[in-house]
């Protein structure tokens, strides 16, 4: 079993930063990919950004060049580092890791907001 808890939420005013984190903790070898899904409210949950275990990286477009996804394997962390952040990042953000199965996070809100 994989338990996934994230961290780093909170409300931060646009063009603020924030850093997410996900440390992962249960028995298991090793983890495939990692990614940060959002879900606004009344919209669908949407992939945010992902990084493979080789570190290649995937970003959505409305996040390219702000947002940077990374990961600490000796850890078991994944991380977003958010900056420039805007109203419409305002979300609960989730983290999505594959270790032969996906495992999710609880969440965590960010909220945008002056």
């Amino acid at each position: 079993q994989v338990q996934l808890v994230e961290s780093g939420g909170g409300l931060v005013s646009p063009g603020g930063s924030l850093r997410l984190s996900c440390a992962a903790s249960g028995s298991f070898f090793s983890i495939s990919d990692m990614a940060w899904y959002r879900q606004a409210p009344g919209k669908q949950r949407e992939l945010v950004a992902s990084i493979s275990s080789r570190g290649s990286t995937n970003y959505a477009d409305s996040v390219k060049g702000r947002f940077t996804i990374s990961r600490d394997n000796a850890k078991k962390t994944a991380y977003l580092q958010m900056n420039s952040l805007k109203y419409e990042d305002t979300a609960v953000y989730h983290c999505l890791m594959t270790v032969g199965n996906e495992y999710w996070g609880q969440g965590t809100q960010v909220t945008v907001s002056s």
